[in-house]
């Protein structure tokens, strides 16, 4: 099977219309799967407000930033190591408001071992959870 480990994705910035808002749906849905709020910078002349998200003891790598405008058909994959941690997420999601897009599946056309849930999050963006690991190993 093919290595899909890592990524030379450093970070992302999510413009979002309310920081409060998109943060009191985020953080109890990714820290279902361990994914935690890092850091919180306040908004000063030169930037707005944001929120890091991470792994313990890792920079965060995913950002919150208020005060902007969600962009359309955008797509955020959180990888997981296991299938239970996709469906745990996925019913996170739910939980926190999202809507559901696909029940947690093995999707084939994109290899055989991937395993992913798929939700709207209150700002409309599609997101997942997947695991790429076989059976048996996540």
């Amino acid at each position: 099977m093919t290595d899909r480990s890592g990524s030379q994705i450093d970070h992302l910035n999510l413009a979002v219309p309310d920081l409060a808002d998109a943060v009191a749906f985020y953080e109890p849905v990714l820290g279902s799967v361990g994914i935690t709020t890092m850091l919180r910078i306040p908004a000063n002349p030169a930037m707005p407000a944001m929120t890091g998200f991470g792994w313990a003891g890792v920079k965060p790598f995913f950002w919150l930033v208020d005060d902007g405008t969600v962009g359309t058909n955008m797509h955020l994959a959180f990888t997981v190591g296991s299938r239970e941690e996709v469906r745990t997420f996925h019913r996170a999601a739910l939980a926190a408001g999202a809507v559901e897009r696909s029940a947690p599946a093995v999707w084939p056309e994109y290899h055989d071992d991937y395993y992913g849930g798929f939700v709207t999050d209150p700002l409309g963006i599609n997101l997942e959870a997947v695991c790429h690991a076989p059976v048996g190993d996540g």
